[in-house]
C-alpha cells in the first residue's frame, strides 16, 4: 500500500521525478505574507499573484473554503493553493484558524489534479503551522483523498 514518504528539507524543492505539485494551505481573507508562502514566492512570484488576483475577483470565480487553485510554475511544477484557513490568528483571535473540512474539500480537488497530471504531490505539514491544526487530524485526510487514490505523497519537514 502507498504511505506518505516524510523527509527532511524544502517542499519548494520537490524530490521527486516527472510532474509535481507543491500544496500547501491558504487562508480566505487573501492574506499572503507569513509562513511556508514565504518560501513559495522566494522561489516563484506567479501562485502569489494568481492567489491575490482569485481573491480579488471572488464574485465572479470559486474563490473560498475548501476552493483549489493550480499554478503552473515550471514546465514539470505546479503549485496548489488550498484556501482552508478561516481568517488569521491574531493576538486577540481565539481558537485556531484552520478548517479541516476545507482542507478535505480542498484534498479531493487536489487529487483530481494530481490524476489528470500524473503528478506526486509535495507540502509541509498543512494546516499545521500558522493556520493552528494538528497534523494528527490532517493526517487521515492526506490519506483518504491522496494516499488511497494511489497518489504518491511526501511531507517535508523543514530544518535540519
Amino acid at each position: 500500500m502507498t504511505v506518505i514518504t516524510y523527509v527532511r528539507g524544502d517542499a519548494t524543492a520537490p524530490q521527486a521525478k516527472g510532474v509535481k505539485i507543491v500544496a500547501h494551505v491558504c487562508n480566505d481573507l487573501g492574506g499572503w505574507g507569513k509562513g511556508f508562502v514565504l518560501a513559495v514566492s522566494r522561489r516563484w512570484p506567479e501562485p502569489e499573484a494568481a492567489f491575490r488576483r482569485w481573491h480579488r475577483e471572488r464574485a465572479k470565480n470559486d474563490f473560498g473554503l475548501g476552493a483549489a487553485q493550480f499554478v503552473q510554475v515550471e514546465p514539470y511544477v505546479w503549485v496548489a493553493n488550498l484556501v482552508g484557513q478561516r481568517g488569521m490568528r491574531t493576538g486577540r483571535s481565539t481558537g485556531v484558524p484552520v478548517r479541516y473540512e476545507a482542507i478535505d474539500a480542498a484534498l479531493v480537488r487536489l487529487a483530481d489534479k494530481a490524476v489528470e497530471l500524473g503528478a506526486s504531490v509535495h507540502m509541509p505539514r498543512i494546516g499545521c503551522g500558522l493556520a493552528g491544526g494538528s497534523w494528527a487530524k490532517v493526517e487521515p485526510l492526506v490519506l483518504r483523498r491522496l494516499v488511497e487514490r494511489g497518489i504518491p505523497v511526501t511531507v517535508y519537514d523543514f530544518g535540519d
